[in-house]
């Protein structure tokens, strides 16, 4: 008895860790109003605005009951919760007060949340996210927070995510910071090396753009872009690492803004 116990526990004890956490399960409108409220749990609010999300899909109009506490989370400390309140907010093209919200994230400090609130922007057919659409074709330079020593840094061609671990910094007070990137992306150049100084504000490494940000950044211009974006859709194009799919979304990004230029 004392073993089937045991055994009941470890598949009772991993069902209901996932089922907790699982944000497919649908929660109450009060757990909703809660969980939006609980910045101590980020995934409890990203709970709620998946479920926020999935009925503003469905064209449920009491959702819009939400709307300010989703709003007042383009505040939150957490960059994820902002980044992901602008993704919710682009579902609902037809409110205003959404359409506002993402505007203030353009200045947001994340990259991601930019970026969010720049695809998002494009539902709304704003086209005031283009630098950052722009942006996302273009390599990132990640620049230190800190002054200090580096440690270690990764080496060129390394792919990395977005909080992944780029370099470890030793700071002026000698203890070992972690620097983490801000985007997904790979490697493309290191501006350091171990043992050398850096400053705040001094690039440590260039990312290049991982193949989703490169794809979604063609598919937003193929609405906003100008002519002024055609050199950079073309870099796609011309590029020897880019697959065969990505070539045709730029394709049928340049078609597209030609074809709005002819109209002009």
């Amino acid at each position: 008895m004392p073993l089937i116990i045991v055994a009941a526990l470890f598949i009772i004890v991993p069902f209901f860790t996932w089922y907790g956490t699982w944000f497919g399960r649908d929660i109450s409108d009060e757990q909703i109003a809660t969980y939006l409220a609980d910045e101590k749990n980020p995934r409890h609010i990203q709970h709620a605005l998946s479920r926020v999300e999935e009925r503003i899909e469905r064209g449920d109009p009491a959702v819009k009951k939400f709307y300010p506490q989703i709003i007042a989370l383009t505040k939150s400390s957490t960059g994820e919760i902002r980044k992901t309140a602008a993704w919710v907010m682009g579902q609902d093209n037809k409110s205003e007060e959404f359409h506002r919200a993402l505007l203030t994230l353009l200045t947001d400090s994340e990259p991601l949340v930019r970026r969010n609130a720049a695809l998002q922007l494009v539902r709304f057919g704003d086209a005031s996210g283009r630098p950052e659409l722009r942006a996302m074709l273009q390599t990132f330079e990640a620049k230190s927070p800190i002054a200090g020593t580096i440690v270690s840094v990764l080496s060129q061609g390394s792919k990395i995510s977005a909080g992944g671990l780029v370099a470890r910094i030793r700071d002026t007070s000698n203890a070992v910071q972690e620097f983490r990137s801000p985007i997904d992306g790979s490697i493309f150049a290191v501006s350091v090396k171990d043992g050398e100084g850096v400053s705040v504000g001094q690039t440590i490494v260039s990312l290049t753009p991982d193949r989703a940000t490169v794809n979604g950044a063609l598919q937003a211009l193929a609405y906003v872009g100008s002519k002024d974006d055609l050199p950079l859709v073309e870099a796609v194009l011309q590029g020897s690492a880019v697959d065969d799919q990505l070539k045709k979304q730029a394709a049928q990004t340049t078609k597209a803004i030609a074809s709005r230029l002819g109209k002009d």
